[in-house]
């Protein structure tokens, strides 16, 4: 049997602790309930969760530093849940790596839902090999194959390591290569949103792309377009 995945959740309002602690639990997930950013960060030091559940506005260090202490450290998977539901604030929590943003009061139900969406993004990797024809039919660029059945994106025979929106948006510049987009286009295609004034989110991303990739020795690259946007170009890759 599978072991249960440890969930975090830091929050310092005892309600919301009550109330989704017991949703999870009962919907198989262990749980640790923390009411600092502080608390949490000790307890990491000495087990790693399976996904962080992060409040915004903590005493102390707030939600957005501690999702920045974090991805300094680990992909792992991160929701941001907060009282503030401003646009500004939901794309600031993805820029800095959450992998999603649920404004409060927010149903525990659909809590559960996004747990389960993300935990299914990130699955692990399929144990199954694929013969040189299927390899050669999958969306690539590069030393990039994007193995979207599965949610990868392998480099050469190794994993990238991706957040959610890395993924994505990788995924996005693989299925489109050397295709140059503006940041808006990204925004709306990638996202869905419309009408973003802020950009900076995919300047963000990409900055942490294209560090994962030089890390992965890839023969991708995601260039930059001057005055447009960017696109994702690479050197044929020998199957």
């Amino acid at each position: 049997m599978e072991p249960r995945k440890l969930i975090y959740v830091v929050d310092d309002d005892e309600n919301v602790q009550m109330v989704v602690d017991r949703y999870l639990i009962r919907e198989g997930f262990s749980v640790k309930i923390f009411s600092g950013a502080e608390e949490a960060v000790a307890a990491m030091e000495a087990q790693l969760p399976n996904m962080v559940i992060l409040d915004v506005m903590l005493p102390g260090m707030d939600g957005y530093e501690f999702c920045k202490w974090i991805r300094a450290r680990s992909d792992l998977p991160i929701i941001m849940v907060s009282a503030r539901d401003e646009e500004v604030d939901r794309i600031l929590g993805l820029e800095l790596g959450s992998d999603d943003y649920l404004a409060k009061p927010f149903s525990p139900r659909e809590l559960v839902a996004r747990v389960r969406t993300v935990f299914r993004r990130i699955r692990p990797p399929s144990a199954q090999f694929l013969d040189a024809e299927q390899q050669t039919s999958l969306p690539a660029c590069g030393s990039l194959i994007l193995r979207d059945s599965e949610h990868r994106i392998v480099s050469g025979t190794n994993d990238l390591p991706l957040t959610t929106k890395e993924y994505e948006l990788l995924a996005h510049f693989i299925r489109h290569k050397s295709q140059a987009f503006t940041r808006e286009q990204l925004l709306t295609q990638v996202w869905g949103y419309e009408f973003i004034s802020d950009e900076r989110s995919i300047d963000d991303l990409v900055k942490r792309l294209r560090k994962k990739l030089a890390a992965a020795n890839s023969r991708a690259e995601i260039v930059t377009v001057w005055g447009f946007g960017y696109k994702l170009e690479g050197e044929e890759y020998p199957m």
